[in-house]
């Protein structure tokens, strides 16, 4: 991955994926309590309306985008608001946290990416949560073909996240506006052993 076509698409604007503000699946999964403080990683976190959120609910908070004016941006906003998190500028595809942690929340980066990277991507948050450890994840549906963002079919998901090492423990997955005119399927899933 390159960052420089990221990193084009936030010089001059081209952000349709960024609400302006953090996910209300988010917040419905954190004000209900299925979603609670720990070690989380955020990838492809973008300007990090979510990271910021999650910091002030008092989550450790490990935020990556390639490009680097978003990264910026988010290092910005915390220091602003007094919070903490690890912003770094990284490639989902090739870095590693030092250790496996309980949580990811996934919203825009998977279907920001190629469809032919997403095995490899898969198999990055596999890596990254302990055994037993959860997958918040936000399955883009825009209805077409090409992007990004990219359709996330929930058969082509459910192939992609599969029984065999994940459990999908949302049972019926709930739709989430987006701005865009498009929506997302919010799902909860745990990495089997």
């Amino acid at each position: 991955m390159t960052d420089n076509i990221w990193e084009q698409r936030y010089q001059v604007g081209q952000t349709g994926w960024d609400r302006g503000a953090f996910s209300p699946a988010l917040r419905r999964w954190l004000d209900e309590g299925v979603l609670r403080p720990g070690e989380i990683i955020v990838p492809g976190c973008g300007h990090g309306h979510e990271v910021v959120e999650l910091a002030r609910r008092g989550f450790a908070v490990t935020a990556l985008d390639i490009a680097p004016s978003p990264v910026a941006a988010l290092k910005q906003a915390l220091q602003q608001t007094d919070l903490k998190a690890e912003v770094l500028q990284a490639d989902v595809l090739q870095w590693q946290p030092a250790q496996p942690v309980d949580t990811i929340y996934e919203q825009t980066c998977l279907c920001a990416l190629d469809p032919a990277l997403w095995v490899a991507y898969e198999q990055q948050l596999h890596r990254w949560l302990k055994p037993a450890g959860k997958l918040f994840a936000l399955f883009m549906q825009t209805g077409r073909e090409g992007g990004p963002p990219h359709h996330c079919d929930m058969a082509q998901m459910r192939a992609l996240f599969s029984g065999q090492r994940w459990r999908w423990l949302t049972q019926q997955a709930s739709e989430v506006p987006h701005p865009s005119g498009i929506f997302e399927l919010a799902n909860v899933l745990e990495k089997r052993l």
